[in-house]
């Protein structure tokens, strides 16, 4: 749900965050790689770096890569109001499915409110 919430305030996103703080904190948490970096960081203008990340993570195969996302970003005290209104984002699917919560998981996964994801 998170990688649905980022596609639909992408133009947001990419306006708003300081791309280089978050791909030190994704490639410190592993999402990225060393290839990856790079590329991202020879890019000068910083909504096109913003941009690219953004690709790279929606062409992603981990799971957890949007979890981690949302952490950066709430990381930084200066893109909270970014954090309200991803969580106030209403579920972008288009039918309604029941929301996991922390106490109840029966996998033992966290929900989103714990930074973590249930896939």
């Amino acid at each position: 749900m998170l990688k649905l919430k980022f596609q639909k305030l992408h133009t947001t996103v990419v306006r708003s965050i300081n791309a280089a703080s978050i791909i030190d904190f994704l490639f410190q948490e592993g999402v990225i790689g060393e290839e990856d970096v790079y590329t991202l960081q020879v890019q000068g203008d910083t909504r096109q770096q913003c941009r690219s990340l953004m690709s790279l993570l929606h062409l992603s195969d981990n799971p957890q890569a949007f979890v981690h996302l949302y952490r950066a970003i709430k990381e930084e005290p200066h893109l909270q109001w970014l954090i309200n209104v991803i969580d106030q984002l209403a579920d972008p699917l288009p039918f309604s499915q029941p929301q996991p919560t922390c106490s109840s998981e029966p996998t033992g996964n966290s929900c989103v409110c714990c930074a973590e994801i249930i896939y």
